[in-house]
């Protein structure tokens, strides 16, 4: 089962070694199952299975009709100015942020903390202990800010999230539909955010396509931007190959050109 995660967490070895224990292929009976059907599964499963026949599972095309969608589009770099502007703006009760991966999640955490904005990162190697006290105090109120894996956040069911922000657009189309509808819940309304950066944008077609329309585009006025220091944005994962600040203004963010 979710045979495309588990290249995404990175247990390609494991998974090739565990195969080559077994049974040849022509004498055992091999089922994947995936959301995404990667070249990597592709690969696994001309490697290890014998004329192998794809069955697909049509989704159903639904998103919450309380949720207010809007998307930005920005660079890499731009991110976490405008995520921090973005929540200085919305000054939301209860915010759920989604990313791609662990690290990037733990990273995020770590720096919107430094901002002001207390945050911790539910990541699936988490303890169940301390997982259950970190939603506890999510759910309370205590914890205004959760940043969150696909993975790690699966059976979650918390009310009054009013915000979802999508700092990483999914690789799979499915999970933006997962995503946004943890909020608007229970007749409430909500609203999903999502940053588009030229890292994940390439998968926006297939989500508009999935959820039957186009995602309302807003372009971010540039005070908007919260300005942080370049070394804390390539701390955060944001500016590994970007020039020190704009002209003029040191640390600061680069001069963003208007888009027509």
């Amino acid at each position: 089962d979710e045979a495309d995660r588990m290249f995404d967490m990175g247990f390609t070895p494991d998974l090739r070694d565990m195969l080559g224990r077994m049974a040849k292929y022509d004498r055992r009976q091999s089922m994947l199952f995936f959301a995404t059907l990667s070249a990597r599964v592709m690969e696994l499963s001309y490697e290890h299975m014998n004329n192998p026949e794809k069955v697909s599972v049509s989704p159903e095309q639904v998103t919450a009709e309380r949720v207010k969608q809007v998307l930005y589009h920005v660079e890499r770099r731009e991110k976490l100015p405008l995520l921090l502007g973005i929540l200085q703006r919305e000054a939301p009760d209860r915010t759920l942020i989604f990313v791609n991966t662990k690290r990037q999640g733990e990273r995020l955490a770590e720096r919107l903390t430094r901002f002001g904005r207390e945050t911790r990162a539910i990541t699936g190697d988490i303890p169940q202990k301390k997982r259950l006290r970190m939603l506890s105090d999510f759910k309370e109120g205590q914890l205004p800010v959760l940043v969150a894996t696909d993975v790690a956040s699966r059976g979650l069911h918390i009310e009054g999230v009013t915000h979802v922000i999508n700092y990483d657009l999914p690789q799979d189309p499915e999970d933006y539909v997962h995503r946004i509808g943890r909020t608007a819940r229970a007749g409430a309304e909500g609203t999903a955010i999502s940053l588009a950066c030229e890292e994940f944008v390439f998968g926006l077609e297939a989500i508009e396509e999935l959820i039957g329309h186009k995602i309302p585009v807003e372009w971010a006025a540039e005070e908007m931007f919260v300005e942080v220091g370049h070394a804390l944005r390539e701390r955060a994962g944001e500016s590994a190959a970007s020039p020190r600040g704009g002209a003029g203004r040191p640390g600061g963010r680069p001069q963003r050109r208007r888009r027509s």
